[in-house]
């Protein structure tokens, strides 16, 4: 069996060298997507595609049993100017995979895929496996795991693929965009006149840096809301008769997301919009047995700040995977070659005779 790790490893390395020279912004995956097809083709699987999102079923499907899902996306980010390094140029230096995506998240979905093959074909598993690879994480794209979901059929638990140097994110913060309009009435501003939405929108604003939500969770902590945009006027000499600004909600468990949007209406003046609400803070029990298997393992727990596609499933997950969140979206993105081949064999002792 080690032989088998080992040569799904090295597979899996290749292939993340291959996405990498492949440009896959989001919404443009569908290169990348191909790569996985015929990588999961190649190895024996019967891979499905729709859209930019590709995934595999275990052979041995058993409708009675539990299923786990085996998810991490595929897309990247642009690359920012201070890269010296060619983002898409697989350079391997060392241990280093240098280039973009390398470490979020594709040592984690190249991982993911040669665990769900090492898997694929076994009879004495007490569960399913399914292995998506996904679109338009970085954008929360509708296109990517929300539209594949509805396809996989009834799943018990998601293990999602981030860079978490293969500690387990037994909790995860979801995220609140709250669009704000505070109103007035327009007036020249020599004279007493109009009534200034600038004005109220600053009080709202003030509402939103000192208000604090009561429940805070041990570990995610508090409900942390941050206005981020703000405008105002047309000119210098007119009373402004509308404001805009812009909050970023990160919400923690203890809060739905539309019941946080209530409470932020309860409070202030201006009209607050939802972009969506859909991206939910998430959490695993701590005696839930994957994270009994992970601790065993000596695997520490944690709640993670960053957004990942955890927040749009609907079932219990858990966010592991080798690398390091510190070097997502950083010039120069890497993930060491160790790193993939300890995370191959993290997530098959997750796994291997794991009972749900």
């Amino acid at each position: 069996m080690s032989e088998l790790i080992e040569r799904l490893t090295e597979d899996a390395i290749e292939l993340l060298q291959e996405l990498i020279q492949t440009p896959s912004l989001s919404r443009e995956e569908d290169q990348t997507a191909k790569l996985i097809f015929r990588f999961l083709t190649f190895h024996g699987a019967h891979p499905r595609q729709d859209k930019n999102n590709v995934w595999a079923v275990s052979k041995n499907f058993d409708a009675a049993k539990p299923t786990i899902l085996l998810n991490s996306h595929h897309d990247t980010v642009k690359a920012g100017n201070t890269w010296i390094y060619d983002p898409l140029g697989a350079v391997v230096d060392g241990d280093k995979l240098i280039g973009l995506g390398s470490n979020d998240a594709g040592a984690s979905a190249v991982s993911l895929l040669a665990t769900f093959l090492y898997f694929h074909e076994r009879t004495d598993l007490a569960y399913n496996l399914i292995c998506a690879i996904t679109a338009e994480e970085e954008v929360s794209g509708v296109n990517g795991i929300r539209s594949v979901l509805p396809q996989l059929g009834h799943i018990d638990l998601g293990i999602v693929g981030e860079p978490t140097q293969m500690d387990l994110a037994v909790a995860e913060k979801g995220l609140v965009v709250l669009d704000c309009v505070a109103h007035g009435r327009t007036g020249h501003a020599a004279r007493e006149e109009g009534e200034n939405a600038l004005y109220k929108a600053v009080a709202d604003i003030r509402w939103f840096e000192e208000f604090r939500f009561p429940e805070v969770s041990p570990l995610l902590g508090p409900v942390k809301m941050t206005v981020t945009q703000i405008q105002a006027g047309s000119q210098h000499n007119v009373v402004p008769d509308r404001c805009t600004f812009v909050v970023d909600v990160r919400t923690n468990e203890l809060y739905s997301n539309p019941e946080v949007v209530e409470l932020v209406r309860q409070h202030v003046t201006s009209d607050v919009t939802p972009r969506s609400t859909h991206l939910n803070s998430s959490r695993i029990e701590l005696d839930h047995p994957l994270v009994q298997r992970g601790i065993s393992l000596g695997r520490r727990t944690f709640g993670s700040v960053t957004l990942s596609d955890q927040s749009m499933m609907p079932f219990t997950t858990v966010k592991v995977g080798p690398g390091d969140s510190a070097r997502s979206h950083t010039p120069d993105e890497y993930i060491l070659l160790s790193e993939i081949r300890a995370g191959v064999r993290g997530y098959i002792e997750l796994l291997d005779g794991l009972m749900l």
